[in-house]
């Protein structure tokens, strides 16, 4: 174990165990080994051995606001400034706090790591930190090749998924009271230590992200995390490339609004460029398949979309439950959950006269909060002034809008009867087959007469 200069942290600590206060002493003792001292109680590390030692697994912002968030630790309460080097009762306090603390004590840390002055902090400060955090945990992920199947956004200057992320993190913000003032006003705002606190507690994304941050960055009780529960592992039929819709940050940011055992895999069904511009091959790749997230991108480049909670199923009914709900990733994140005004969930038709055909998730029959038409390419977002059953607003750029892009993935492991599916049969190999005879209303007689799948 590591040196006895522990023992004044050791009311901070109890929350590690003892093994994890191992691996924790050891890091401080690696930190600490260029500043050797007699006084075991004394050793300390600098910022220069922090950077060095994390290289380039964290953006060097990153690393100096944590930093910052170790030194500025008070273990007195009579400290009037952040200490020059970092002890190792302020790294164990501090590593106690935002691994495992409540909100109060991890606020503690971050205010430190927004601004290393006392005091409070400006609003435009938190905006800049929640923009550095979001950077950091791609920039991790990616340095340490944990990205799961998915991708980051690349172009120049900041990414714009980053940016998106983090103002909706932002956005969960109270400030003045709970008022929301527009624009420079908002950012010139002060929050304090208890602003800080309710906004960790209201946002829990943020603590999970210092949470990836330090254990993927310092390779710290790594175990402790479970990735599969934050990023889920893409699957994609027979590895076939393609450019997604969906970056890593927009999974994530989807996937935690889903339900824990839906988080751990997305495997792709329908993708308007791998498997064509047909109603007709969508409805055949969709139905039947269990809880699925589905999403567009339009002609102005915004992205939204909607999670169906259920399996979808070609029927003049709406269907699904108030699990479902609508999001939208560019130009801005947020979901949109149930308002318990209708059962208007889901709805999937082909083939009627009198009725509409086509996909649609809230509203009602020709005003839909989600409409992708059978002429596909064309669809609807129709809210004046909220979709009645999600309460969302118009999410396409324009209320009738074309797209080129659709996506649609099943979330969690395939049931067993949703994995019987995968047999080959004539309508497995030719999903529109499949499509236009549940269409018709014919049944499928060999669905029955399948070999049972050896893995089963």
């Amino acid at each position: 174990m590591g040196s006895s200069g522990s023992r004044s942290a050791q009311k901070f600590c109890s929350r590690f165990l003892p093994e994890e206060q191992e691996e924790i002493d050891r890091l401080f003792d690696a930190l600490s080994s260029e500043a050797p001292s007699s006084d075991a109680s004394a050793r300390c590390f600098s910022l220069k051995a922090l950077k060095s030692h994390v290289g380039e697994a964290l953006p060097l912002a990153m690393v100096t606001r944590l930093y910052d968030g170790m030194r500025g630790v008070d273990l007195t309460g009579k400290a009037k400034g952040p200490s020059d080097s970092v002890s190792q009762e302020q790294f164990t306090v501090s590593m106690s706090h935002l691994l495992k603390g409540n909100s109060e004590e991890k606020s503690l840390v971050i205010l430190k790591m927004i601004s290393p002055t006392e005091g409070p902090v400006k609003a435009r400060e938190v905006q800049k930190f929640t923009e550095d955090l979001v950077g950091s945990v791609v920039h991790v992920l990616n340095y340490r090749q944990e990205l799961r199947g998915w991708t980051q956004k690349r172009g120049s200057g900041p990414p714009a998924r980053v940016q998106v992320l983090a103002a909706q993190l932002f956005s969960e913000m109270d400030l003045q009271g709970g008022e929301k003032l527009p624009g420079p006003q908002q950012l010139d705002c002060e929050c304090d230590r208890a602003t800080i606190e309710a906004w960790v507690f209201r946002a829990p994304h943020v603590a999970t992200f210092l949470s990836v941050v330090i254990h993927r960055g310092f390779l710290l009780l790594r175990f402790s995390l479970d990735l599969a529960t934050l990023v889920p592992e893409r699957h994609v039929e027979q590895e076939r490339e393609f450019e997604s819709i969906l970056d890593v940050l927009s999974v994530i940011f989807v996937n935690s609004h889903l339900r824990q055992e839906q988080r751990g895999r997305w495997r792709l069904l329908f993708s308007s460029e791998l498997h064509g511009h047909s109603f007709a091959q969508l409805c055949g790749r969709i139905t039947h398949r269990g809880p699925c997230v589905l999403l567009l991108e339009d002609h102005d480049g915004q992205v939204f979309g909607g999670f169906a909670s259920c399996s979808w199923e070609v029927k003049p009914q709406f269907q699904g439950d108030d699990t479902c709900f609508l999001f939208s990733i560019s130009p801005r994140m947020a979901v949109y959950t149930s308002t318990g005004y209708n059962d208007h969930y889901m709805y999937l038709n082909h083939g009627q006269q009198t009725i509409p055909n086509g996909l649609g998730m809230g509203g009602q029959h020709n005003y839909f909060g989600l409409w992708v038409d059978v002429d596909f390419g064309k669809g609807h977002s129709k809210a004046k002034p909220k979709c009645t059953t999600y309460n969302s607003p118009q999410l396409s750029a324009q209320e009738d809008f074309g797209f080129e892009k659709m996506e649609v993935w099943a979330v969690g492991d395939a049931s067993g009867s949703q994995q019987a599916k995968s047999g080959k049969s004539i309508l497995d190999v030719d999903p529109e087959a499949q499509a236009l005879l549940e269409i018709s209303g014919r049944s499928r007689h060999s669905e029955g007469l399948r070999d049972i799948p050896e893995d089963q």
